[in-house]
């Protein structure tokens, strides 16, 4: 079981979001939840551009790489890559339902070969000294909850696996779209909660539709761990309150100002390697979420961050959009 307190809160790993300037982003909110990587397919970690896919900020850290795969060789190679990369932790994607992945035979239609995934878990962990972990549904298609995810958790946790994350719904592999995967098919957490307390020395965290720390507490008097998603990404501000609220950390008020300028010269890093501005920014749309002056600065970083020349003037002039004192007289 894994012990490490970072664990509490995740930021879960989400295709063409959590990439590594979302990360560093991310960071400067909070210095304690666990980032992940958007999933990378073992075959492209093996013999793609590794430090386009693999490449991270020290920052970042603790981060941790999601792979996609079903060959038991690949992943470990994979595996034993992304450790010497630095990341601390190697997860295996067993939950995402899209065609694209499906047909790859990896993602959420492992959930149909427990003992594969078993497989794919020992060769990994063989391979690296760092955490192997696996986030799953809790079934797909017509399989029934209460068998699939216990017989896909027994088996994880019997190859090595030191955590299991579960996205708290089914996955339909036919008929429905990665979206609306996402959305349509019912949260089930109390069927987590019911793996936990079957499992109570093994670590089970969960995932789907969290919308608030507040709401990752309360999940933590069932669980080990809480992953936000979309409510982190949309809404990122929320996750200044993560560290005080789940690691005992003294409250400290977020210095906006300062986090501009970090952001505007790890930008200005990234143009010189021949980046854009927008590839920074697209991450940073909601941080000012339900302030006055927010529909400025989304208007702002949606339009002349993405032009060419753009630098981080950019963010000041949006950040100088933020009406924090008008804030404060509404609250």
């Amino acid at each position: 079981m894994l012990k490490n307190q970072y664990y509490r809160v995740a930021v879960a790993p989400m295709m063409d979001w959590t990439d590594r300037h979302c990360r560093f982003f991310h960071r400067q909110l909070t210095r304690h939840a666990l980032l992940y990587t958007e999933m990378v397919v073992a075959d492209a970690a093996i013999h793609g551009q590794r430090e386009r896919l693999l490449g991270f900020d020290a920052v970042e850290h603790p981060v941790a790489l999601q792979l996609g795969g079903s060959d038991p060789r690949k992943l470990a190679e994979a595996a034993r890559i992304g450790e010497g990369f630095g990341y601390g932790e190697i997860n295996l994607n067993v939950g995402c339902p899209s065609d694209r992945v499906q047909s790859g035979t990896f993602g959420a239609c492992l959930m149909q070969t427990p003992a594969l995934v078993a497989n794919c878990v020992a060769a990994m962990k063989a391979a690296v000294a760092i955490p192997v972990t696996v986030k799953c549904r809790i079934g797909v298609d017509d399989q029934d909850p209460e068998v699939a995810l216990d017989a896909l958790a027994d088996g994880v946790f019997a190859a090595g696996a030191d955590a299991l994350w579960v996205h708290a719904r089914k996955a339909w592999l036919q008929g429905l779209s990665p979206k609306e995967n996402r959305d349509i098919p019912p949260l089930d957490y109390d069927r987590v909660y019911r793996l936990k307390a079957r499992l109570p020395q093994r670590f089970i965290g969960i995932n789907g539709g969290v919308p608030s720390i507040d709401e990752a507490v309360r999940h933590l008097g069932h669980v080990d761990g809480v992953m936000l998603g979309r409510a982190a990404y949309h809404t990122p501000g929320i996750l200044a309150g993560a560290d005080a609220a789940l690691y005992g950390t003294v409250p400290e008020p977020v210095d906006f100002a300062a986090l501009i300028e970090t952001m505007a010269a790890y930008a200005a890093r990234h143009i010189e390697q021949g980046g854009r501005l927008g590839h920074v920014t697209r991450h940073m749309v909601g941080l000012f979420h339900g302030l006055p002056g927010a529909r400025r600065w989304r208007q702002i970083l949606s339009t002349d961050a993405t032009k060419p020349g753009a630098g981080g003037e950019v963010l000041r002039a949006a950040f100088a959009a933020i009406d924090f004192a008008g804030a404060e007289e509404a609250a």
